[in-house]
């Protein structure tokens, strides 16, 4: 049986065991038609990933889930790998690498995606738990700039397990918060990164990176308001202006006058069948029968060329450890997506009977595509896995009515919890 790895398309956690085979000699296979968000959630899958992350490897002797775990697995199908090193301690420190890359960098940089996602009520909170994460987490690239200043690689003299653990984990920061200027406090980590990169194992499964430009605008806000910002000023009487003439004031007036707003992309698309305001209208009044109301209406409603379907999955689920959490991380969400109102309408559950608890959920937007003003305002949406949804699949269908409808267990879980945006 060959080495089946299921993933979602470039996930930085897949890497690993990709790379890690490059590197042994070992063939991996990834999963055909295997869609995230989708496929993760069948039983089948859920016997092989309990909470239904990816990603998953499946051998001959059962699967293996938890990236580093199978990174490591794959290492080790490779007597005396040169991976973990010539002696052991050697492989002590690969091992100490790989924790402090998943403990101190993949935690630092989830808690900070986690804070910049305007999930703060308290803009001084906001600013003060902000300036406190950043500063932990450029610690702990400070302390790998100071071993790299004097080695080429985190252990011994050439690649391990450890520098692609550190340089996959890496890469989530690169993509979304570590800018040039973010990163110019740590050089020999700079040149680490784009050396792993680029070599040939590494580049045949990454790709070219690209590195983030700019950092979500709420990361700039690093200090609370302080004493002298937040004083009011002092009342100081206004200087009475002269009244103008009749024809001065109508210029002024003209001058003056708003610009007209430029219209919403949206707006100029194909006029819909699908009216949006009604169906939440019938969303929002139907209180019995929902099932032969309101799911059936709406699929009578629905126009699959005017409109379209997508489930999300908060990708770090496994920190969802308390409920109030979870849902601040869903309350979040939505609020960025006020400015949609408009041209969407979406349901967003929490299920899971022991922690972590799982966030989900299933939005329709107007369009094909999500609407790239979302993208650039809801800077949230990275945080989530965004998978299309296929109506001609039944299995696909049934999930977004099972979405839509409130019910006690939602695949299997219990339903702890529900927000609706309309």
């Amino acid at each position: 049986m060959a080495l089946v790895l299921y993933t979602g398309p470039a996930n930085p956690n897949a890497f690993k065991a990709l790379i890690t085979a490059e590197y042994s000699g070992v063939k991996l296979e990834l999963a055909k038609d295997f869609r995230l968000g989708v496929s993760n959630y069948t039983p089948e899958f859920l016997k092989m990933s309990p909470i239904g992350r990816v990603p998953v490897l499946e051998t001959p002797d059962g699967a293996i889930f938890d990236s580093n775990a199978i990174a490591r697995y794959v290492a080790s199908l490779k007597a005396d790998n040169p991976l973990y090193g010539s002696s052991l301690i050697d492989h002590a420190r690969v091992e100490q690498w790989i924790d402090f890359a998943a403990t101190r960098i993949e935690g630092g940089l989830l808690s900070l995606l986690w804070a910049t996602s305007g999930r703060f009520d308290s803009i001084a909170f906001h600013a003060n738990m902000l300036t406190f994460l950043i500063k932990a987490f450029k610690k702990s690239l400070h302390a790998i700039n100071i071993h790299l200043a004097n080695n080429t690689y985190l252990v011994g003299h050439s690649i391990t397990l450890a520098d692609i653990v550190m340089t996959c984990n890496l890469y989530w920061g690169y993509s979304r918060i570590m800018t040039k200027d973010f990163m110019s406090e740590f050089p020999h980590v700079e040149r680490y990164f784009w050396t792993m990169v680029n070599q040939p194992n590494f580049k045949v499964v990454v790709g070219e990176v690209k590195q983030a430009k700019a950092v979500p605008a709420v990361l700039s806000l690093t200090m609370a308001p302080t004493k002298e910002q937040a004083k009011p000023k002092e009342f100081e009487p206004k200087e009475v202006k002269k009244e103008a003439s009749p024809s001065k004031a109508a210029e002024a007036e003209e001058e003056e006058a708003p610009k007209p707003k430029p219209r919403n992309p949206l707006d100029l698309l194909p006029r819909s069948k699908m009216n949006l305001d009604e169906w939440k209208r019938l969303y929002s009044n139907t209180k019995t029968n929902f099932l032969e109301v309101a799911i059936k209406g709406f699929w009578d409603m629905y126009d699959p060329e005017g409109y379209s379907l997508w489930f999300c999955e908060y990708k770090y689920n496994e920190e969802n450890t308390v409920s109030f959490v979870t849902m601040n991380k869903v309350g979040g969400f939505l609020q960025r997506m006020d400015l949609a109102r408009k041209y969407a309408f979406g349901k967003m559950l929490v299920v899971g009977q022991n922690p972590p608890f799982k966030v989900k959920g299933l939005w329709l937007f107007r369009g094909q595509e999500i609407p790239q003003f979302v993208i650039d305002e809801c800077y949230d949406m990275e945080l989530y896995e965004w998978t299309k949804v296929d109506i001609s699949d039944d299995v696909q269908k049934e999930r977004v009515n099972a979405m839509i409808e409130d019910q006690e267990t939602f695949e299997g879980e219990p339903l702890l919890d529900t927000k609706c945006f309309k």
